[in-house]
């Protein structure tokens, strides 16, 4: 008989690595792969890193900021307007809020005394109330341009919330089979995609240039972004009511009432708070359009190269603003044990990103 003898590649045993260590053929390749998914992986960073910087420095020079007009002389003199200085006693130099407040009660911005006068005359006179009120100026008026800018926000909201509701309600799938609620909420998106200040040109040739196409701008605002709210609620409702109503022969319109709206009903009255105060700030922004308000007295005291009369006007918004959310907070805390609360201090720091956002929607 003979032996099959081992040759000498199986004789010599597995590869020795530097170091006296055995290393497998197949954890050597391991390794090579890693070090080949690094190299890829660090090209990739190298490339997005250089694409990110050309990028950067191309918008850079779209925008002109690397060739600007620069005028850092004007720029101070306009901030000395912004902030007009005085001196106290005549030698502790402090910020004049005299100037905004006298151009504040000139231009009416937070109260109109003519015709507060006329509300709060003693002895009342009922036919003077009900012109007041019904068929010439109405209680907005009384806080001035501040008041339009409030009208603007609060019609808007009344306006838009019914249709949010239908739409709302409607674009659920709990309510209405997919697809079919496709319908409801794609129009919803396609309202959200257009920012209310496009809407509010679009209304331009129907309504004029005025708070009055203005508020209905905002109202379909309204319908985009509260619907969707509504929307979202909806899809979060607890299933035992609604099965306890089917049990008992009720029909869809009663499961709808009184078994899934009955359970948000809370919740969109704080939602729609929510959306109230974005439709205040929005009033400013498209009121920066020329529809009346504090947003278009900014403009007209901008385009006059006045800075201390439009810094009067951004602190009147200022306190509008930061009135209308104090009071939709406390409401909707009150409605909802899960509302978080702001104090204060962080709605007067959180004041500029809510604009900015605002604007965008």
């Amino acid at each position: 008989m003979t032996t099959d003898t081992p040759s000498t590649d199986e004789r010599a045993g597995p590869d020795v690595s530097d170091g006296g260590v055995a290393v497998p053929d197949r954890i050597a390749a391991q390794f090579e792969n890693i070090k080949r998914t690094r190299r890829r992986r660090a090209i990739g960073w190298v490339g997005l890193v250089s694409f990110l910087a050309f990028a950067t420095v191309q918008a850079f020079a779209a925008t002109e900021l690397l060739n600007p007009d620069a005028r850092l002389g004007t720029f101070v003199e306009s901030l000395s307007e912004f902030f007009p200085i005085t001196n106290y006693l005549g030698v502790i130099p402090f910020l004049d809020f005299g100037q905004y407040v006298e151009f504040m009660i000139q231009e009416n911005l937070l109260y109109d005394p003519d015709i507060g006068g006329m509300l709060f005359q003693w002895p009342p006179n009922p036919a003077d109330a009900y012109a007041f009120f019904f068929q010439e100026l109405g209680i907005f008026q009384v806080f001035g341009e501040a008041g339009i800018t409030l009208a603007m926000g609060f019609v808007g909201t009344i306006l838009g919330f019914p249709f949010a509701l239908v739409f709302g309600t409607l674009g659920s799938e709990r309510v209405t089979p997919f697809p079919f609620n496709f319908i409801f909420r794609g129009t919803m998106s396609f309202i959200r995609a257009i920012p209310a200040i496009v809407w509010t040109l679009i209304f331009i040739p129907f309504l004029g240039l005025g708070p009055a196409s203005a508020a209905i701008a905002i109202a379909f605002d309204t319908i985009g972004n509260l619907g969707r709210l509504f929307v979202d609620e909806l899809e979060e409702i607890e299933d035992g009511p609604i099965e306890a109503m089917r049990t008992t022969g009720a029909n869809k319109p009663q499961i709808v009432f009184f078994g899934m709206l009955s359970q948000v009903r809370t919740a969109f009255i704080a939602w729609t708070l929510y959306i109230f105060e974005i439709n205040v700030r929005i009033g400013v922004t498209v009121g920066v359009l020329g529809a009346g308000g504090l947003g278009y007295i900014v403009t007209s005291q901008q385009n006059l190269l006045r800075f201390t009369n439009m810094m009067a006007t951004l602190i009147a918004i200022f306190i509008l603003i930061i009135s209308v959310e104090l009071f939709s907070q406390r409401l909707r805390s009150r409605l909802r044990s899960d509302e978080v609360k702001m104090s204060l201090w962080e709605l007067i720091t959180g004041f500029p990103r809510r604009m900015a956002e605002s604007a965008m929607k």
